[in-house]
């Protein structure tokens, strides 16, 4: 009589450990370069210590709360960066949003040749940071940069000279709140920020390819039968496209309010926090006590008030999504 053999079943645990091999590299990098720094400088907010010496009694004080006390009470600097930042952010969000979406829709269309039209308007996400810094410099220079050039050539202003004879009222206005014209861009501490804010759209591919993405999830039947009932181009934007790009527009908000409070290379490398510190940006002024004053422990104060500020502000717009967020085949 034949029996049907019989196949050991290969132990759970041989699996896991597996599992646990092949996620190795990621869980050494997430608790050795995430998990621990993040709760040495919930330590470090206590302390005063430079981050050079050794962290023992001898060279790390204990100061309980004496850093935050210090950061929201006698620190005027901290006040101003957290103006810049939020300055920043609350300019540069919604018009980063609103160019996206115009790229997206532009570049929504089947024609030949879009695929390298897509391409140049990512490109800028892929290229070096500094270089490209370097060439904002340049366009930004008041003396010969490209912008300046283009006012003087729009007839809106005197290239190299302050006078504005086109637009009654600006010249005036202008000396009277001694704001330069033509702009000094980054020498002039009004046009500072807003000159960072225009550099910001640079980068704006990331975020297009992401509502195009968006775009093309959208049902067509639904275009059809609003050009059945006669809405035009725009009624059909404002009642289909919107509507059905709100998940994407929440993605992007989400991530866009995070990266505006972060902003630092382009300050540090462009401006250093100058003009009278027009752009000490929050992260730059982190970056300045911790590495620069060695006030390590101040610093990781600075870093968590700016965890605080950024999970609030990402809690509000997650709490507002009910309100305005729409999901394809959810019931209200």
């Amino acid at each position: 009589m034949n029996k049907t053999p019989r196949y050991r079943e290969r132990p759970k645990w041989r699996d896991t450990l597996q599992g646990y091999l092949f996620a190795s590299p990621w869980l050494i990098g997430f608790f050795g370069f995430v998990l621990f720094p993040m709760f040495f400088s919930m330590l470090l907010c206590l302390y005063r210590w430079d981050g050079i010496t050794a962290f023992d009694r001898e060279h790390a004080t204990f100061v309980g709360l004496d850093n935050f006390r210090k950061l929201l009470g006698q620190d005027r600097f901290f006040t101003i960066s957290l103006y810049n930042t939020a300055y920043y952010a609350l300019v540069s969000v919604p018009i980063s949003i609103c160019t996206a979406i115009f790229l997206a829709n532009l570049l929504n269309t089947k024609i030949r040749g879009i695929s390298f039209f897509r391409t140049i308007f990512y490109l800028p996400n892929v290229l070096a940071g500094v270089a490209t810094i370097m060439m904002w410099s340049w366009l930004f220079n008041p003396e010969f940069g490209g912008f300046n050039f283009m006012l003087h050539k729009l007839g809106i202003a005197a290239f190299g000279q302050w006078t504005i004879d086109t637009v009654p009222g600006l010249h005036a206005w202008c000396q009277a709140n001694r704001i330069s014209w033509p702009p000094l861009w980054f020498a002039d501490e009004f046009w500072a920020k807003p000159a960072l804010i225009i550099m910001s759209l640079w980068a704006v591919g990331g975020s297009m390819l992401i509502y195009l993405a968006g775009l093309q999830n959208v049902p067509p039947h639904l275009y059809e039968v609003a050009e059945l009932d006669g809405a035009g181009r725009v009624r059909q934007f404002f009642t289909i496209t919107l509507p059905m790009l709100t998940p994407t527009i929440f993605f992007n908000l989400v991530m866009s309010i995070i990266g505006s409070f972060q902003v630092f290379t382009q300050a540090f490398l462009m401006t250093n926090g100058g003009p009278n510190n027009a752009t000490l940006f929050y992260v730059l002024y982190l970056y300045r006590k911790a590495f620069q004053h060695f006030e390590m422990g101040y610093a990781s104060a600075l870093a968590w008030v700016l965890f605080a500020i950024i999970m609030a502000l990402t809690l509000m717009v997650l709490k507002s999504s009910k309100l305005w967020v729409y999901y394809e085949g959810e019931q209200r």
